[in-house]
């Protein structure tokens, strides 16, 4: 069952965000097979929002926890909270899952 991991950065933290980005990147590069969507959110003027969205295929809570805690922008304490839903695929990339 894949989950739904949305995280919400501190406020005023967006040096620590860009400071580790680079190491972010290649951790979810490492982890891509595991990863259905991922990406920054963003404000409408396309400006950074303070925050991300994952859409995990792991089978456990436990699974998708040891997944962000090992994010470098989990490590250096960039979120002010995370939060792990479990999410039910109904469409992807076009293909119906009902």
């Amino acid at each position: 069952m894949p989950y739904i991991i949305e995280t919400f950065d501190k406020p005023g933290s967006l040096d620590i965000r860009k400071a580790n980005r680079a190491e972010h990147l290649a951790y979810l590069d490492r982890i891509k097979e595991r990863l259905l969507a991922c990406g920054a959110k963003l404000n409408d003027d396309g400006s950074d929002a303070g925050g991300g969205l994952y859409v995990v295929d792991v089978e456990t809570r436990a699974e998708a926890e040891a997944l962000i805690a090992a994010d470098p922008f989990f490590q250096v304490d960039l979120f002010e909270r995370v939060e792990i839903r479990r999410w039910r695929k109904a469409y992807l990339d076009g293909k119906s899952f009902l």
